[in-house]
């Protein structure tokens, strides 16, 4: 059994990341995250990874479903309730699985090598000695899970099991956050982190994104001595076995309606963290689009929308309308997803606090 974030590696050497949690019982939905140079070779400068496993290409936006489609059909899975193939790997395809979890116990046992790995005992060892936290709450993704992690620039990509221990994590690195002389210090503090990148969504500024970003708290900067720099940090949150549940078991059907704009309240924030993220809405209006009745949620497959909003919240939504006909009810939602009309999905408060 496989979850959100753990990744399969194939014989030609791609390396797909599990998405999520709704899967066909033939194989897992993914997200083709790196390619050997074997069969890749990007262009991009950001895209180059190089390590113990030999030389990769990181995929950016959709290059990694457009490169899937066009050259390994063979690693897609049919999706029924959309009736049509994503990107996946089929079971007997997978050549190799690698866990996040099992990976930093690995790196735990051993004696810190380089700089990145004593900055990654520095931060635990941080966030677990003020904190009922233990190292095997959490687990490695990115570069410091496939060994191609550059010990002078790479940054600290971890992963943090469970709905309660996220929720303990926040509420520590927000008291980390607010010491004077703290080493670790939240990402989205400082505007200058969006200088120089181009802002693409339409209806979601970036001013609005590091608001929503700042209050995440899982995003940092680690002032790490060992390394003499500041070492992005990210904790993604990823269920614990015991909370996952596959929807696509009891999906029949997903037919898209249109495009809609609304205004909904947020009942509960229980599926927020996770991929997909998965908010439970009463509608207030209807701005545009189909004046339907029966939407029962808000369910989000963009990162930018994770943990957007919480309970009683109001906000403002706009994506696709979906009719979900499930085995035992049928009901209607909005999904933000890879699409042509991506830039214009949002998410966000209908009124920012400072």
């Amino acid at each position: 059994m496989l979850r959100d974030r753990d990744s399969i590696i194939t014989k030609e050497g791609l390396i797909f990341r599990v998405y999520g949690y709704f899967h066909p019982p033939n194989g897992h939905v993914c997200d083709l995250e790196y390619a050997s140079s074997k069969v890749y070779v990007s262009q991009d400068q950001r895209a180059l990874r190089k390590g113990k496993t030999g030389i990769f290409y990181k995929f950016y936006a959709d290059e990694g479903l457009k490169f899937t489609f066009r050259r390994y059909p063979q690693y897609t899975v049919y999706y029924k309730p959309l009736g049509r193939k994503l990107v996946g790997v089929p079971n007997e395809l997978t050549s190799e699985i690698r866990r996040p979890w099992q990976k930093l116990e690995e790196i735990l046992m051993n004696k810190p090598e380089d700089k990145l790995i004593k900055s990654l005992n520095n931060l635990l060892n941080l966030i677990t000695s003020v904190s009922s936290l233990s190292t095997k709450n959490f687990g490695v993704f990115g570069s410091l899970l496939h060994d191609f992690y550059h010990p002078e620039f790479s940054d600290i990509d971890l992963i943090i099991y469970g709905k309660s221990n996220l929720k303990r994590l926040r509420e520590v690195l927000e008291e980390i956050y607010r010491e004077a002389d703290s080493p670790l210090k939240n990402e989205f503090e400082d505007e200058k982190v969006l200088e120089g990148k181009r802002w693409r969504f339409k209806n979601y500024s970036a001013k609005e994104f590091l608001w929503h970003q700042r209050r995440k708290l899982i995003y940092g900067v680690f002032d790490s001595k060992v390394a003499n720099r500041k070492v992005k940090v990210e904790f993604e949150p990823v269920k614990e076995w015991e909370e996952i549940y596959n929807e696509y078991e009891k999906t029949c059907r997903i037919i898209r309606e249109g495009w809609i704009k609304a205004v909904a309240r947020i009942l509960d924030d229980e599926e927020n963290a996770f991929m997909p993220s998965i908010y439970p809405i009463e509608i207030l209006e209807i701005i545009e689009g189909p004046k339907v009745d029966n939407i029962k949620r808000i369910i989000s497959f963009v990162e930018e929308f994770r943990m957007q909003t919480w309970k009683d919240e109001t906000v403002y939504v706009e994506g696709n309308l979906e009719r979900v006909e499930m085995r035992d009810e049928t009901f209607r939602q909005i999904t933000l997803t890879y699409g042509p009309r991506y830039y214009e999905q949002t998410l966000k408060l209908l009124r920012l606090y400072s």
